[in-house]
């Protein structure tokens, strides 16, 4: 069986499951702490499943789900509803990936030993300058996306990253994500370095590579699994605008957000007809 996906409230997915019986995909589903997983068991349908769920999950309280429970008659007979599943700790924590948690991990870590007075920024922070960009010091081009200089700043990227890569973690792998954390990170790092020099941080060129990668990902490949709202793309594009238009009000690495744009869209493109694992 292959797992479609984990949803944390069982009548959801128990109504998911009673349609796409009605569509002739058998699923079945298993309980854990984590949540309900949704299991398809007849492999032969997995393209089908796929979009079917890219459907549900962008109107999961359309009636036709509903419906379908109370026509099967098993609306309430296969999962223990009583059992909660809607921590918020534990949600946050099923719908990410173990390297999007590292991640998480390591940036709030050098956020608080920043805050606490110890020199990190020195030791992570971009290649001073030009003359040192081949010397063995070549975590410089990826650790300034781990720094930030805010509260703000911190949880703005922290909730994008979370959303982003952790969906792109769960559906298509660490190894996926982590190619695009080091690329978005670096190359953005460096088109940033030219555009305004060496001190800059924050994660946010990663995330916008997370979400052109994303974006795209979902336009060529409906059913890769991933999710992207048109109006979230739309939002960040307003952002970046406003961003190079030096509308924000603060300091913005506007350059390493269209470089990581640019990075996300370019693997999108190149994992267009790869299919999910």
């Amino acid at each position: 069986m292959i797992q479609l996906l984990v949803l944390g409230d069982a009548r959801m997915a128990q109504a998911l499951v009673d349609y796409l019986a009605t569509l002739g995909i058998p699923c079945e589903l298993t309980q854990s702490e984590l949540g309900v997983s949704v299991w398809l068991a007849d492999e032969r349908r997995l393209a089908q499943a796929q979009q079917e769920v890219k459907r549900f999950l962008s109107e999961p309280n359309h009636p036709r789900y509903m419906e379908a429970s109370w026509q099967s008659g098993h609306a309430d007979a296969r999962i223990d509803y009583s059992k909660g599943m809607t921590d918020p700790v534990t949600d946050f924590l099923h719908q990410a990936g173990p390297l999007t948690l590292v991640v998480i991990i390591a940036c709030l870590a050098i956020y608080a030993l920043d805050a606490i007075g110890l020199p990190i920024f020195d030791e992570l922070a971009f290649h001073p300058t030009l003359a040192q960009f081949t010397d063995w010091q070549a975590w410089r081009y990826v650790t300034p996306a781990f720094i930030h200089f805010s509260v703000l700043h911190l949880v703005f990227n922290l909730l994008w990253w979370w959303y982003l890569g952790g969906q792109i973690e769960q559906r298509l792998g660490s190894g996926k994500l982590f190619i695009l954390l080091i690329v978005g990170a670096a190359l953005p790092n460096i088109a940033e370095f030219f555009a305004s020099g060496p001190r800059f941080g924050g994660l946010s060129g990663v995330v916008y590579a997370l979400l052109g990668y994303s974006w795209l990902r979902t336009r060529l490949q409906p059913d890769c699994g991933l999710a992207m709202p048109p109006a979230l793309m739309g939002f960040m594009l307003v952002w970046l605008v406003l961003g190079f238009l030096d509308m924000l009000g603060t300091p913005t690495a506007n350059m390493a957000h269209l470089v990581g744009l640019l990075v996300g869209l370019a693997q999108g493109w190149l994992d267009r007809r790869h299919r999910p694992a």
